[in-house]
């Protein structure tokens, strides 16, 4: 599975005016990108892997199927990924969780790393990593450098608001990593930002 997909629904655009809207308040705020990650999850999550189930119902035997083990691994990109994979533990509790700390140096405006914690097995699980926004991608396609050198191999990204230049650096970067979106935006202003 590869490409950039901008997952559309009705809600997710309703909920979306509400998240862009200067005038939302923090709690609000907080609430309905909540519910927008948990609206994107149908999406983000098709690509997890299925293992045949043989279950005992109170009538009969049925063939059912379940997420391959070991369970897939959310890793939010801190601290704005955090509401993301918050939501996500929501639909996917028993996946395990990993955090990424990146910071923009400010005289190379550049990612860089000061925090990391990953599940040890990590290189055998299937990885959502979550920010909020992709906006130039040099934090996402650090990350996925990361990710990479700890062997993860099946990796997509997860973010609400993306703009042009950041889908097409992390498709260049990476393009073997799906991007999962709410919503594209025109463009980055002069500081590049959404």
């Amino acid at each position: 599975m590869s490409g950039f997909h901008t997952v559309e629904h009705p809600l997710i655009a309703h909920k979306m005016s509400v998240l862009r809207n200067k005038e939302t308040k923090t709690p609000l705020f907080s609430q309905t990108l909540r519910e927008v990650a948990y609206l994107m999850t149908f999406a983000v999550t098709q690509h997890l892997d299925l293992v045949p189930l043989r279950i005992e119902t109170p009538l009969e035997v049925a063939d059912c199927y379940q997420l391959k083990a070991p369970n897939p691994c959310l890793v939010s990109i801190l601290r704005a990924g955090n509401g993301l994979t918050e939501a996500l533990l929501n639909i996917l509790p028993e996946a395990s969780v990993g955090h990424l700390g990146m910071a923009r140096n400010d005289q190379t405006l550049q990612p860089e790393k000061y925090y990391t914690k990953l599940p040890s097995d990590i290189s055998a699980r299937q990885v959502i990593l979550a920010d909020p926004m992709l906006a130039t991608a040099g934090s996402t396609v650090a990350a996925i450098d990361i990710l990479r050198d700890h062997g993860v191999k099946d990796i997509v990204f997860m973010c609400l608001l993306a703009a042009p230049e950041g889908v097409e650096r992390l498709r260049k970067a990476h393009p073997d990593v799906p991007i999962f979106t709410a919503a594209l935006d025109r463009q980055l202003n002069e500081k590049g930002y959404i």
